[in-house]
């Protein structure tokens, strides 16, 4: 489906590739890391022992959860045998891309440790799929209506933090405007659109943004109706990021009251697919699904 293109440095190969953000540079490093080692021959224990490790730090680092040192990937690499300059030089910039700050940090007094994964990954996705069946989704909210949920998710906050996470809202929407921007693909269930968690404008309001970002050639929006059957995300909201990096698997984010699940085993990870597959075929399709938004902005 549509995204921006696989990611290249310039000739040479020497700077990082431009991606959107530092998580993405992580799952990448990760991916050649764990590609490496097994195209090698090494266990995740006898890379360990290379770093002055454990095999658990080799699988933190190959799945993207942490950065990797200069010296540590240095170390891998020769253990791995990899002595092409021009590759080395590639991964040691990426590796530099992977450390530096995110844009979001600025945030971080209302980032939780467990969303701030989640930002990275969808900084750097090139299709976002999404059910929802309690709010419409956080990428398509408007200020006031991402502000009275926010409200209802924290209800004892200064409005000064209400702010600093509405703000943050705001701020992950730019990737829809971006050149290059992720395909979004959102289904939504007929009650988010009915459930008014501000005023009957602040609603009014969402449903005719709502409408706008459709006509977006990047963006598809569907509704599960009333009158359909129940369906099979019966246990929550579902994300799943896909990447333009072809080695990079699709990820799987379950968002929890106050955590997130970020299930990664291949079967897992099958059968939120098959899920988010089924939902896409019991909604309406999109053509049919406007009509119904435009008919709940009349009636709300």
């Amino acid at each position: 489906m549509g995204g921006q293109g696989r990611p290249r440095g310039p000739a040479g190969g020497t700077a990082p590739p431009r991606w959107p953000g530092p998580t993405a540079a992580r799952l990448l490093v990760g991916a050649r890391l764990r590609r490496l080692r097994e195209d090698a021959g090494v266990t995740c224990e006898d890379a360990g022992r290379a770093i002055r490790g454990s095999h658990s730090k080799i699988s933190r680092l190959e799945l993207g959860r942490t950065g990797v040192k200069i010296r540590d990937l240095a170390d891998l690499l020769t253990r791995y045998g990899l002595a092409d300059e021009a590759e080395r030089a590639e991964l040691f910039a990426l590796a530099h891309h992977a450390n530096e700050p995110p844009w979001w940090g600025r945030y971080a007094d209302v980032v939780p440790s467990w969303f701030e994964h989640y930002l990275g990954l969808e900084q750097a996705a090139s299709l976002v799929r999404c059910y929802e069946g309690q709010f419409v989704p956080g990428l398509l909210q408007t200020r006031e209506y991402a502000r009275a949920t926010i409200r209802l998710g924290h209800p004892d906050e200064p409005p000064s933090r209400i702010e600093r996470r509405v703000e943050l809202r705001m701020a992950r929407q730019a990737l829809l405007h971006r050149p290059g921007a992720p395909r979004l693909w959102a289904v939504i269930d007929e009650a988010a659109l009915r459930r008014r968690p501000g005023s009957a404008a602040t609603m009014r309001a969402q449903l005719a943004h709502l409408i706008a970002m459709t006509e977006l050639p990047h963006v598809t929006v569907q509704v599960v109706p009333f009158s359909g059957s129940g369906h099979a995300a019966v246990g929550g909201p579902i994300t799943i990021l896909r990447f333009a990096e072809r080695r990079l698997p699709d990820l799987v984010y379950l968002e929890q009251l106050t955590s997130a699940l970020y299930p990664d085993r291949p079967a897992d990870r099958n059968h939120y697919t098959m899920v988010m597959h089924r939902l896409a075929v019991e909604a309406e399709p999109p053509e049919a699904s406007v009509p119904i938004l435009r008919r709940v902005l009349v009636e709300t």
